[in-house]
């Protein structure tokens, strides 16, 4: 899509550090009619850091997305161009945007973006830990029993785990999380591309409550580590010996799946019942 097309542009902004910005996002910050930013205030102490002359902000955040639309289809009509920023990173992860794109797509209005620094990726390839698969999760929901029920499906699940977290909830949530994933390695970037940049690699089971935190943090969880499947032979030899403890089926299947690694429920139950 040419440039000149109308279109709605969704632009990265730097992390910490001002460098971050790319030629294509000040040329595209530049061009366009107006920029739709998270935080106006912000945007402005950026643009001037940067040296960048914009021709109009606007507020768009969380509370005013749906209400931009209008504003937004008025540009497109005068074949205008429209650019989306957040405070810090790529728009729409974690950040607003995501409902424009999505009408913007049912109206078949051109979107391109303009790549660029991403807290997730930039801590993920920083961490040392496995970086495919890698599942992302935005900003937790804060009640224990909402953590559980998001986090209980990844606890056999080979993939890493990213998300952010405030430096006041990071201890009590890694901590919580320990109790439902079990101990993995984990690392804490904080000040991302700032002066002060620091990645913590420790395992949940740790205390982080002895570190100090500033500013936002991007946490990576590692996969639970693979574990080596009991062969059938042994898996027999189990089940015989717990057999002879007593008990039912399923009583007996539950005690030897604590002593058999990489077998199902359902398949130790399936020998047990064959066995008689």
């Amino acid at each position: 899509m040419p440039l000149q097309s109308p279109k709605l542009w969704i632009v990265a902004m730097p992390l910490g550090n001002p460098g971050d910005i790319t030629l294509r996002a000040k040329e595209t910050l530049e061009f366009v009619d107006v920029v739709f930013a998270e935080d106006t205030r912000r945007a402005g102490f950026i643009f001037n850091q940067l040296g960048i002359s914009v021709k109009k902000v606007i507020s768009f955040h969380d509370h005013n997305e749906k209400k931009r639309f209008l504003t937004f289809y008025s540009y497109i009509e005068k074949e205008k161009h429209v650019a989306i920023i957040s405070d810090a990173g790529l728009p729409l992860v974690s950040d607003p945007g995501f409902l424009l794109v999505q009408e913007c797509r049912k109206k078949n209005i051109p979107v391109s973006v303009i790549p660029g620094p991403s807290a997730p990726i930039t801590a993920l390839v920083g961490s040392g830990i496995e970086p495919t698969p890698f599942t992302f999760l935005g900003f937790l929901p804060r009640g224990q029993g909402a953590q559980k029920k998001l986090f209980a499906p990844f606890s056999n699940i080979q993939t890493t785990i990213i998300f952010f977290e405030r430096k006041d909830r990071l201890a009590e949530t890694l901590a919580f999380i320990y109790t439902i994933l079990g101990d993995r390695r984990v690392c804490v970037a904080k000040e991302l591309t700032k002066t002060y940049e620091e990645y913590i690699s420790l395992n949940l089971k740790d205390n982080f409550k002895d570190f100090s935190f500033l500013g936002e943090l991007t946490v990576v969880v590692g996969p639970p580590k693979l574990k080596n499947k009991t062969d059938r032979k042994c898996v027999l030899e189990i089940i015989k010996e717990e057999k002879n403890t007593g008990g039912s089926s399923k009583d007996i299947t539950k005690r030897a799946h604590h002593r058999i690694e990489g077998w199902t429920l359902k398949a130790l139950y399936s020998i047990v019942v064959e066995q008689g």
